[in-house]
């Protein structure tokens, strides 16, 4: 969720929330209409049915057109999708990361929802550039993740 300044405040997926962010993203980008919204991560305070049918009422508002999720299980895919059609399914996929292939792709396809795989590339790291964990500045993500810290960093680049 974005705070009024811009800045990274957590997850919302409240029903008042979903409304006022598309109404300040609509601003920001200067648009009538986004093509595809997503609920970027799932509230676990708010049943994932609140929130799309809030996004719902987004699409028939004609402010959005279609409808996505980021890191959904295949229960909450399906929960959301008795709601309003998902058209489009965000996950981290890469050859590091396969975990999707287990339940999310086969749910996916059954249902018919576009893949969005993020970071195919290891979060950069796949593509060979990093050689320490020095090479990520200070305020880097990646920092704070288990794959880039110490020992782990550097088995992964053996396998890379």
């Amino acid at each position: 969720m974005r705070s009024p300044e811009g800045g990274w405040n957590g997850i919302n997926g409240k029903p008042e929330y979903v409304h006022q962010a598309c109404d300040a993203s609509l601003k920001r980008l200067g648009v009538d209409v986004i093509d595809l919204y997503y609920q970027h991560r799932i509230d676990p305070e708010v049943p994932i049915e609140d929130t799309i049918g809030a996004m719902a009422e987004l699409v028939q508002q004609g402010k959005v057109r279609y409808l996505g999720l980021s890191e959904a299980t295949p229960a909450t895919i399906r929960r959301a999708n008795t709601v309003h059609s998902i058209s489009a399914l965000q996950t981290e996929y890469s050859l590091w990361s396969r975990d999707p292939e287990d339940e999310i792709l086969p749910t996916v396809r059954e249902l018919g929802i576009g893949f969005v795989p993020y970071s195919p590339l290891g979060r950069g790291f796949l593509s060979g550039r990093f050689t320490s964990p020095n090479d990520f500045s200070e305020d880097d993500y990646r920092r704070s993740s288990p794959r880039f810290q110490g020992e782990n960093f550097y088995k992964n680049l053996q396998l890379v």
